[in-house]
Order: C-alpha cells, then sequence, then structure tokens
C-alpha cells in the first residue's frame, strides 16, 4: 500500500469514529447555531473602526439610529434636538428625518435656542471652561484629542456659544441628562452625522 493510500485510509478511519462518536451527526441532525455571548452582536458588514462595535453594544435600542417621520416646517439639513426625549434629529424632507438617541443637559443646565454650526472638528481637544474647573478642580487645563477626549471623535461648535454637539467615550450615558449643556452621541453617530452637517447648518435645540 503506497503511502499516500495508507494516509487516506487514516483520515476514513478517524471520520467514522468521529461520527460514532456523536449520534447526533450520526442521525443526520444538523449542528446547533449558538447564540453569541452577552455584549457581543454578530454583524456581515467590516466595521469602518473600532469605535463601531463597542457603540451598538452599550447603548439601549430605542436610541439607535434611524429614519422616522417626522413632520417639521423646517428645511431639510436642519438640525433639531429634542432634550426632553433625548432625541437629535437630521432633517431629511418629505416628512421624515434621520434620529439619534443623545445625552443632554443635567438638572440646572439645561438651555434652548436656535444657533447655526460655525465649526466643525475631528478629534477635537477640549479646554474645560473655568466655571468647569472650578465645579471639578482635578479637571485638566487642556486635554488633546484622541479616543479618550470626553469630546469623542468629532464635534459641531454651535455659534458663539460654550455647547457643543459632540461624542463621548460614554456611549452608556446617551439617554440620560448628564452634561454641562453640551449634546452628547455615541463616536458612531457623530461620525455619521459630521460628514451630513454643513457650516451655517441652522440647529434648533427644543427645551
Amino acid at each position: 500500500m503506497s503511502r499516500c493510500n495508507a494516509l487516506l485510509k487514516s483520515a476514513s478511519a478517524l471520520a467514522v469514529s468521529l461520527v460514532l462518536a456523536a449520534p447526533g451527526l450520526a442521525a443526520g441532525l444538523t449542528v446547533p447555531a449558538y447564540l453569541p455571548p452577552p455584549g457581543i452582536t454578530l454583524t456581515r458588514a467590516v466595521p469602518q473602526n473600532a469605535l463601531m462595535l463597542r457603540a451598538s453594544q452599550q447603548v439601549h435600542p430605542a436610541y439607535l439610529r434611524q429614519i422616522v417621520d417626522y413632520p417639521t416646517s423646517e428645511h431639510a439639513g436642519t438640525i433639531l434636538v429634542d432634550t426632553r426625549t433625548h432625541f437629535l434629529y437630521f432633517v431629511l424632507g418629505n416628512g421624515r428625518a434621520l434620529r439619534y438617541g443623545i445625552g443632554v443637559a443635567r438638572a440646572g443646565f439645561e438651555w434652548q435656542g436656535t444657533h447655526r454650526v460655525t465649526r466643525k472638528a475631528e478629534w477635537p481637544g477640549w479646554t474645560p471652561p473655568a466655571e468647569m474647573r472650578q465645579r471639578q478642580p482635578g479637571l485638566p487645563a487642556h486635554m488633546p484629542g484622541g479616543p479618550g477626549n470626553p469630546l469623542g471623535a468629532r464635534a459641531l461648535y454651535l455659534g458663539s456659544t460654550l455647547y457643543r454637539i459632540h461624542g463621548t467615550n460614554e456611549p452608556w450615558t446617551i439617554g440620560h441628562n448628564v452634561s454641562s449643556g453640551c449634546i452628547r452621541m455615541t463616536n458612531d453617530d457623530v461620525i455619521d452625522l459630521y460628514a451630513r452637517v454643513k457650516l451655517n447648518t441652522k440647529v434648533v435645540v427644543l427645551s
């Protein structure tokens, strides 16, 4: 017997023994499809970056990005922020909008008004206002941009105010009243919104 035939015979014997050791397989049953461990989401899409993997695992499904019916007199491209429901709407027109979940100001820091996007920044640095440093003495005078920065992956600056629509390295805060006035989004969502928004975009913050 040649060496090749001997190897084939050995492999066949091994396959038979494995089938006999697994009665379910021998009976023609299919292998069960096991669910992933808690906190793991299976997807066929290729994530553009690691931040996309983290966001969906730590946000309530109600706050995941989606297109919704949203009748409004505002023009397409306008941003409306509903702080009561923790949703930000990017108006698409024809009664539709792209809705994002957000984190908003905690008690005592609420605000409303209409502004324009006057600046856009990728991985922005953060300089805490003097008032915030007085409340939280441990804050640095400045923090360079990066994954550990509280402003996250992108920031949209609103007029001459100190407020921004920005990402966050704490995605579990989406849906809550947590900030000092800024509007928080997951990094995945703020990257998506950033790509859609132009300078001078109208932003309406509702009370």
